[in-house]
């Protein structure tokens, strides 16, 4: 089986930066590719949110709120999505979830998640 594993996340003040990292791990031998790696968040009380996208092929995505100060990257080598996040808000405050979806050597494709890490910034 295959695996989110994220890294990252903590507690900030308003206007300071923060990185995470994921990687998918485990049964890497049976993934074909890995189409759209992404991150979204929750805050308390909140639906989950998109926040930004990345496809294999370089193409991006953001949500209004993060553009300018956000950042998404991918290493498809490593099979990794990194998203730089700088001048955080205190609405930037959340849960943060590591997605993306995932074409296996046997032809089925399936939505894997992270576990979550938490993203707090005080004012």
């Amino acid at each position: 089986q295959v695996q989110l594993v994220e890294f990252g996340g903590g507690l900030v003040q308003a206007g300071g930066s923060l990185r995470l990292s994921c990687a998918a791990s485990g049964n890497i031998g049976s993934i074909a590719s890995i189409n759209t790696m992404g991150w979204y968040r929750q805050a308390p009380g909140k639906q989950r949110e998109l926040v930004a996208t990345a496809t294999s092929a370089g193409t991006t995505y953001y949500a209004d709120s993060v553009k300018g100060r956000f950042n998404i990257s991918r290493d498809n080598a490593k099979n990794t999505v990194l998203l730089q996040m700088n001048s955080l808000k205190p609405d930037d405050t959340g849960v943060y979830y590591c997605h993306a979806t995932i074409q296996y050597t046997s032809d089925a494709i399936r939505s894997h998640w992270g576990q979550g890490t938490q993203v707090t910034v005080s004012s």
